[in-house]
């Protein structure tokens, strides 16, 4: 358990940014290369790198050096995660509010 929380606060810290959020958006359309992530933010390189590499360390990002050039993939798997955790919290909230609900519901029995 303690491995799977610290693999969704990873990821959950390393989407606690919208620079990075845009990243993995654009990633979700396929492979980038950095300059090609980079292009669209208003920050020097070493900056946007700084952001790559959170989401790297997370596990969301993968990069190989091609050449010259660094190409970005964006690994599904780690998304999977998140969205099986979010999932759950889903359901757990839906049960909770459900029996609320009922509780607030229901008529008072009189003795």
């Amino acid at each position: 358990m303690a491995n799977r929380t610290a693999t969704l606060d990873e990821i959950f810290g390393a989407l606690s940014d919208p620079t990075r959020r845009a990243v993995v958006e654009r990633l979700g359309r396929g492979p980038a290369s950095v300059g090609e992530l980079a292009d669209p933010f208003p920050m020097t390189l070493p900056s946007f790198m700084k952001h790559l590499r959170v989401l790297e360390d997370s596990g969301l990002v993968m990069t190989k050096k091609t050449g010259r050039t660094r190409v970005c993939t964006l690994d599904r798997r780690r998304l999977r995660r998140l969205q099986t955790w979010l999932e759950h919290q889903r359901i757990v909230w839906t049960e909770r509010t459900d029996r609320l609900e009922a509780f607030v519901t229901e008529p008072e029995e009189t003795s």
